[in-house]
């Protein structure tokens, strides 16, 4: 049986982010996620996650000033220490809230700096979030963004991702494959479950090219479920996509391939 997780970030935003908690619950979840809680009291978070009896699976580290651009810090040299504040203040918010996994969003592109300065600086910060995290038994994600949605982001395939896994060459780092990113980089799912799925800790799904839910695009959602499903992976699946036309009509997508929450 499969764990679904529901994306709160993305899902249940006709309501206000506090009250989507318990919208989740109504629904029939049991796990959810969402990108941030650092603009939140983490009480309030504890206290949602108990009142609704949900448990919360994963959130980002910080990722800057995300309002005016930022898609996280670990790239740029210059922001080392903010990026290691950062690591600090997500491992003390998941310890309270009882999650984990933490994903990295690693960032844009650096063009102030040497391409091998940039490379060097980010994998020392992720081998040094792997290790901190590690310390407090929380799996450090990485993930790739393609360029449609975020052109500066700095890894935009699942192969390079996977790439800078091994250079970073920790136990402690997985990859959070996002479906949805890797249809738009034209990558073969196929291929990633095939090759990847040992590292892989997380899977988000959106289908192609809308980005609403799976049965609405183009993606061979039945192979990669069906692939899944006679896999040994026992991670969750979060649904991290626009609901279309609002998130419980969407669910109906559940129905179409024969799972409940």
């Amino acid at each position: 049986m499969f764990k679904f997780v529901a994306n709160l970030s993305l899902l249940f935003n006709e309501v206000p982010f506090m009250e989507r908690f318990s919208a989740a619950r109504k629904a029939g979840f049991s796990y959810v996620e969402f990108m941030f809680p650092y603009d939140y009291k983490t009480e309030e978070i504890k206290e949602e996650l108990k009142k609704n009896d949900l448990k919360l699976i994963l959130f980002n580290l910080p990722a800057g000033d995300w309002d005016n651009g930022d898609r996280g810090t670990a790239v740029d040299p210059s922001r080392k220490k903010e990026f290691i504040d950062g690591v600090k203040k997500a491992v003390d918010t998941a310890s309270e809230l009882g999650v984990s996994k933490i994903n990295c969003l690693m960032g844009n592109k650096c063009t102030a700096f040497p391409e091998k300065e940039v490379r060097k600086n980010l994998v020392e910060n992720l081998r040094y979030a792997a290790d901190e995290l590690g310390k407090n038994n929380i799996k450090l994600l990485i993930e790739a963004v393609n360029h449609v949605n975020m052109p500066s982001f700095n890894i935009h395939k699942v192969k390079d991702a996977m790439k800078l896994i091994s250079e970073v060459d920790n136990p402690n780092i997985f990859l959070q494959y996002d479906v949805y990113h890797a249809a738009k980089e034209k990558e073969d799912q196929r291929f990633i479950l095939e090759n990847y799925l040992d590292k892989i800790d997380h899977i988000q799904v959106a289908d192609n090219p809308d980005r609403h839910q799976p049965g609405t695009g183009d993606i061979d959602y039945k192979y990669i479920f069906d692939f899944i499903k006679n896999s040994n992976y026992k991670g969750y699946i979060s649904m991290e996509y626009i609901p279309e036309p609002d998130t419980l009509t969407s669910l109906k997508w559940l129905d179409k391939f024969g799972f409940k929450l």
